[in-house]
């Protein structure tokens, strides 16, 4: 029988069946050890593999990172944690003239086989220094790659490509994700970093997102099917290297291209998607492409506000429904409910997927 677990424990089981794997993997970070285990996603790691793999870590973001860098240079292969990814702005400089660089200035002689995993998303009023979205910042350095996963199944595996990679990977976790539940193998496994899933297969837009804004654009196409448009959701699991081809597949057949990335506007990942794609189907296009982000503000810790702040699955819906000079709709006209503050995730959509 099909086994469905959590997210937040295919991250758990990922890290444990490469760390008995490999014995130069350990794991480090702020909380790692704690009783909640950073969101379960590292509980019992430590009575299963000693103090000496897996480690609390001081308050001391860039002087740790260098730690790991410095390990991974001699042979470990570190997973070095983080419970927001505002925290690890900290280590930028390691990270970005350090990490990122080495394979290129030793003529690719020099490995960083280093694993960053770095927490994103709102809730519960934390507001503009803890639950910012920063993945466009390292898309845009060269020599490091970056995750998004959305589904249980592509957590544990492109964890474990992550892990196993000979160089710097962001792995990117939205934290309404950990308690999503899906169907995960028992045994060790890889998703290979650089290549997009089609989630749903439609003709007549296509919509690219990722992370937990997928589960958003999933919802939407539901709704925009009953209106007899059929949406094409791809998720795009790592957004470097980017699965340009996928996406310009897709597009070529729908016309229609639907950006929506849980971060800022302005040169934000959606305006990459749409630059790139329009670039190879620009004569393939029936309306000009649209995106969905954050506006350019810091994110409110006040639930008023992030009830307009973050978009949602309405957004999507009406961003499409204008892409074929359709009325948008209200939330009330397509029953759509809320019965929890937005500010909490959405127990109405939990997996499987």
């Amino acid at each position: 029988m099909p086994r469905e677990i959590t997210y937040a424990n295919a991250i758990l089981e990922a890290t444990a069946q490469c760390m008995a794997e490999d014995s130069s993997v350990y794991i480090m970070g702020l909380g790692v050890p704690d009783p909640k285990g950073i969101f379960g996603t590292t509980l019992g790691l430590r009575d299963k593999f000693g103090d000496n793999r897996v480690m609390d870590m001081p308050v001391s973001e860039n002087g740790m990172t260098g730690v790991a860098i410095g390990s991974a240079i001699v042979g470990m292969r570190p997973i070095m944690t983080h419970q927001r990814i505002d925290f690890m702005l900290l280590a930028l400089d390691q990270i970005i003239n350090n990490a990122a660089k080495w394979h290129y200035m030793f003529g690719g002689k020099m490995k960083v086989p280093l694993a960053i995993r770095l927490l994103i998303g709102r809730g519960w009023g934390q507001g503009p220094q803890h639950s910012q979205s920063l993945q466009s910042i390292f898309t845009h350095i060269p020599g490091l790659k970056v995750v998004m996963p959305f589904t249980p199944y592509d957590a544990k595996g492109l964890l474990v490509s992550a892990i196993r990679d000979n160089n710097p990977v962001i792995f990117i976790e939205h934290r309404w994700l950990h308690n999503v539940t899906g169907i995960v193998p028992e045994e060790i496994y890889s998703v290979p970093l650089g290549k997009a899933r089609i989630l749903k297969e439609g003709k007549d837009i296509t919509i690219v997102s990722s992370s937990h804004m997928v589960l958003e654009s999933l919802k939407a196409a539901d709704y925009l099917e009953r209106d007899g448009i059929a949406a094409e959701v791809i998720d795009i699991r790592t957004l470097k290297p980017l699965d340009r081809q996928s996406i310009v597949n897709s597009v070529e057949k729908t016309g229609r291209l639907l950006a929506v990335d849980g971060a800022c506007h302005t040169a934000g990942f959606a305006a990459e998607i749409i630059a790139s794609v329009t670039e190879k189907t620009f004569g393939y296009l029936k309306s000009s492409p649209q995106r969905i982000t954050f506006p350019d503000l810091p994110t409110p810790t006040s639930p008023a506000l992030a009830n307009i702040y973050y978009p949602r699955t309405i957004n999507i819906i009406n961003a499409a429904r204008l892409m074929f000079d359709l009325q948008e709709k209200t939330e009330e006209e397509l029953g759509i409910q809320h019965d929890q503050p937005l500010d909490v995730p959405d127990k109405s959509f939990t997996g499987p997927f």
